[in-house]
């Protein structure tokens, strides 16, 4: 369907879009309203009973990790001792409540969306997916969320806890905190919460009602002009439906204004014990009204700098009195205007510009990460490297701390090593796929996993490996610790340099740490158990199960076979979404 042109063919495309938009909502709403409370039910009912089933294990094991942790000095472990009643007598509350909330908007609103994209172009048969889409998916992802939940209570944390209960190395200081800089870091923080709270809320009250209209006003324009998010869906009522949730994406920008302005208020004792000045905090204290201010003015295009000052709170930092002087702002202008013609392509949303930087998704991003140990996992078996019994372990016993950090290590580094090999300005995860700082995630949390990997990829091509290290090396990764170079003298690895071998080592412990914090995250537990399950047909096909079992039960092997069966399902699920991820790359690094 062509864009509308004129003043009258936009109004009349836009009057003729309101009855299929509010057909579709009332559609929405009524399976949302059916949906809603068996989605609550199970949401909040699955996710209480873990939190009250386990909190007697948190209770005890916290206490435990931190009175046992040499990582921690006496003062900070004395205070957090005494702390620690608070947090954990806090924690199935809020767990609980959240639980509730969450339940209750996931099971209304994931319904709702799905009808409306239920009337995508790329959908056929679209009367019935508005009537079926969202009802036994939601349903099905709200068991999913449980399962996710209890896997990040269950095993997310006491990996935490363990993992500062370990030994420290000898030249590793504890984390101390001195006990003369407490009386003044506890006053700071006591002082600072009935400042910022209050300004930083009265702050984002004030300006909610320019983030209210200004977000109408675009979204509008976007929506008549067909620009913007609306420009490859001419005609779908979805456009409707962002301008009407509009207001709720204001209010929950407010309420988490509301509950970051504690963080920002208790981060004035963080500044009192790095500086060690008492007033430092204070100055913290105005500072942080004057930052959150210039970061709103910045969202939503306002006036640039705050009215506010700005005192400075760090001794190398340099001290803002408030508004930006004229020339610093006539410099960014200037800045402005010179880039402003690529800019002005993206906001009025250029096809060939915006298909040419192709922004990829965390889930694109974790779905090639699985893909690829599914991927080298298979070949790994056959060449013997992944022990039969080690995946038996982690289907049966959900030991999968072995294969779970070894077999993605080894997927990443040789992602690794075909992106040095190839000069790559990122890492290149599929033939045609490479990622870089421009077109990764856009996420806090996979900029701190991704960053680190540049660095690893850097330091891999300045070691130049030759073919057959790349070769032994995925039987060091497999089949040992890599702790000291003199495990590698009889593993027949071509290099006898020490200081290659222990710089080869480092880089695989890192690997394998960075692994360590991703297999905390709740939903790679549950889809690395199904990589397992597939490694496991695999094995059977292959006949490596009937020759180690030997002279296993047969009842066992039938038992762990339909329990792999049991679950084929969601293996197949998880496979579908690995592939929906990495449509853009055939090859799999």
């Amino acid at each position: 369907m062509e864009v509308p042109v004129g003043f009258l063919a936009k109004l009349w495309s836009f009057i003729s879009f309101l009855p299929f938009f509010f057909l579709l909502f009332l559609l929405g709403l009524l399976k949302g309203l059916v949906i809603g409370p068996v989605v609550t039910v199970l949401i909040s009912v699955g996710n209480s009973a873990v939190v009250i089933g386990l909190w007697p294990a948190h209770l005890i094991w916290t206490y435990y990790c931190v009175a046992k942790s040499k990582r921690l000095g006496w003062v900070l472990k004395i205070a957090l001792l005494v702390s620690l009643p608070v947090p954990l007598i806090l924690w199935p509350i809020v767990a609980i409540i959240g639980s509730l909330l969450g339940g209750i908007g996931y099971g209304f609103f994931a319904p709702l969306i799905a009808t409306f994209e239920a009337i995508g172009e790329s959908i056929t048969c679209k009367i019935y997916h508005c009537f079926t889409d969202g009802c036994i998916s939601t349903l099905k992802r709200s068991c999913t969320v449980v399962r996710d939940f209890t896997d990040f209570c269950f095993h997310s944390y006491f990996s935490y806890m363990d993992e500062l209960s370990e030994e420290i190395y000898p030249d590793e200081k504890p984390i101390e905190v001195k006990l003369s800089k407490l009386p003044s870091c506890i006053l700071v923080s006591l002082l600072a919460i009935p400042v910022d709270v209050p300004l930083i809320t009265a702050l984002a009250l004030w300006k909610s009602p320019f983030m209210l209209f200004r977000g109408w006003k675009r979204l509008l324009e976007d929506l008549i002009g067909r620009e913007g998010p609306f420009l490859e869906t001419v005609c779908v009522p979805f456009a409707g439906l962002a301008i009407f949730l509009w207001p709720l994406a204001v209010v929950g920008s407010v309420v988490a204004s509301f509950f970051s302005s504690f963080a920002l208020a208790l981060y004035s004792g963080v500044v009192v014990h790095q500086e060690d000045s008492f007033r430092m905090g204070l100055a913290y204290i105005l500072a942080a009204v004057s930052i959150f201010d210039e970061y709103t003015n910045d969202l939503l295009d306002m006036r640039e700098g705050s009215c506010f000052m700005r005192p400075k709170y760090r001794r190398n930092m340099i001290s803002s009195g408030g508004l930006d002087s004229k020339k610093l702002i006539e410099q960014r202008k200037e800045k402005e205007k010179e880039g402003s013609r690529s800019l002005k392509l993206v906001s009025h949303g250029s096809r060939t510009l915006k298909q040419a930087i192709q922004q990829y998704t965390p889930m694109q991003v974790w779905g090639w990460l699985f893909k690829s140990c599914e991927v080298n996992g298979r070949i790994l078996l056959r060449e013997g490297f992944i022990d039969v019994k080690d995946i038996e372990e982690c289907i049966v016993k959900g030991d999968c701390k072995k294969l779970g950090i070894k077999l993605p290590a080894w997927s990443i580094l040789q992602c690794l090593l075909a992106s040095a090999q190839s000069d790559s300005l990122g890492l290149l995860i599929s033939d045609e796929v490479e990622l870089t700082k421009s077109n990764w995630p856009k996420d806090k949390v996979f900029e701190w996993f991704l960053a680190p990997l540049l660095v690893i990829k850097e330091q891999i091509k300045t070691l130049q490996l030759g073919e057959d290290e790349e070769i032994s090396l995925r039987k060091l990764i497999m089949c040992y610790k890599n702790e000291r170079p003199e495990e590698w003298d009889n593993t027949g690895f071509p290099s006898t340099d020490t200081v290659r071998r222990a710089q080869l080592q480092a880089v695989i412990r890192r690997l394998q740490g960075i692994v360590g914090s991703f297999s905390r995250v709740p939903t790679f537990r549950r889809r690395f158990k199904n990589l397992v399950k597939v490694l496991y047909l695999e094995a059977i096909q292959t006949g490596l199960i009937a020759e180690t079992d030997g002279g296993s039960s047969k009842a066992g092997n039938r038992n762990r076979h339909q329990r792999v069966k049991g679950d084929k399902n969601n293996t197949d699920d998880d496979g579908e979404q690995n592939e929906q991820s990495s449509r853009d790359g055939d090859s799999i690094v």
